[in-house]
């Protein structure tokens, strides 16, 4: 059963895709804020001061970094957590099905991505850290550092699961099952996604062309979920990226404000590096992976049908999986 069918084996009336979609967002944008706003609120002189911020930035209140960036993983968390509840508890399936179609998931994947992006991204780090030395400025600091590397690497991976849950476990499925291909869910998760970043200041700094790079990373993770049959990969690649982004460069308008190595005060701007990773980096990586996981039948992962798997009804007596109820 590859990974998209694994929806099957839960319970699909089309009100508890609602009710899931009520479920994660009230758990993800109700409760998982909460923190943050009490943060805020702690760091606000009066209630126009929250206001105001709450419109623009609450770093602006003086939130140390740290504790901002851990307020917004807790956010995620959270919703990752009503994530898991809502599988098990509306759709009646295990929790190891929106992740992958293996027995169990397989952090060998999860850890070999997560290596390869965190070399790629460093050694480019790099490269431009020696190429422009006049665009950065050293910003280490022992205890903030040690802090955000801790938060970095033990709860970053949270928000990004929740991501790649959300994106490429539950929408992919419920898409697949839905339209009954691949090819949707993929083109439509990875749209999203790319577009959901569209909020994000470096969009005003850089432009709209800086959706290229939002948008084909959704299809790198997308593409690397159908045709590896689970997450592993897209988990991996995605927690990587994050921690680079938050543990080794900061600006004063990206996304991640943080207490990194480097502050890059170069004036914002995007050429022709918008397009290197989408379309060099990526189909390399593509290829690494397919060579690793003898990856076949692109066409067919890709843009094949979804069709309700002939042996479902095998495991109808197995009391560890639910199958889906008859038509409402």
């Amino acid at each position: 059963m590859n990974f998209i069918q694994q929806a099957y084996k839960g319970k699909n009336n089309w009100w508890r895709y609602l009710l899931m979609i009520l479920v994660v967002f009230f758990g993800w944008q109700i409760i998982g804020i909460i923190p943050l706003v009490i943060a805020a609120m702690t760091h606000s002189e009066n209630m126009i001061e929250f206001k105001q911020a709450a419109g623009e930035n609450f770093l602006n209140l003086g939130i140390n970094s740290n504790l901002y960036l851990f307020s917004m993983i807790l956010m995620f968390a959270i919703g990752l957590l009503f994530i898991f509840l809502g599988i098990k508890i509306i759709h009646k399936r295990s929790i190891n099905s929106l992740l992958t179609s293996r027995k169990k998931l397989d952090w060998k994947r999860v850890f070999f991505a997560f290596g390869i992006w965190f070399l790629v991204s460093v050694s480019l780090l790099t490269f431009d850290y020696f190429s422009h030395p006049e665009s950065y400025v050293w910003n280490f600091k022992l205890i903030p550092f040690l802090i955000l590397v801790a938060i970095s690497f033990f709860l970053l991976p949270l928000q990004t699961s929740f991501e790649e849950v959300l994106f490429r476990g539950y929408l992919m499925q419920s898409l697949g099952i839905l339209t009954k291909n691949r090819w949707f869910p993929l083109f439509f998760t990875s749209i999203i996604f790319g577009l959901l970043h569209f909020v994000n200041p470096e969009v005003e700094k850089l432009g709209y062309i800086v959706m290229v790079y939002y948008i084909g990373t959704g299809f790198l993770f997308g593409i690397t979920t159908l045709m590896d049959e689970g997450l592993e990969l897209s988990l991996g690649l995605h927690a990587a990226n994050n921690i680079v982004a938050a543990v080794f460069i900061t600006t004063s308008w990206t996304v991640f404000q943080t207490d990194a190595l480097l502050i890059d005060n170069s004036t914002p701007n995007l050429g022709a590096e918008i397009y290197f990773p989408v379309l060099v980096i990526y189909p390399i990586l593509l290829f690494v992976f397919s060579k690793k996981y003898k990856w076949k039948n692109w066409k067919e992962k890709l843009f094949g049908k979804i069709d309700r798997p002939n042996d479902i009804d095998s495991v109808e007596n197995d009391p560890n999986i639910s199958l889906p109820d008859s038509p409402d």
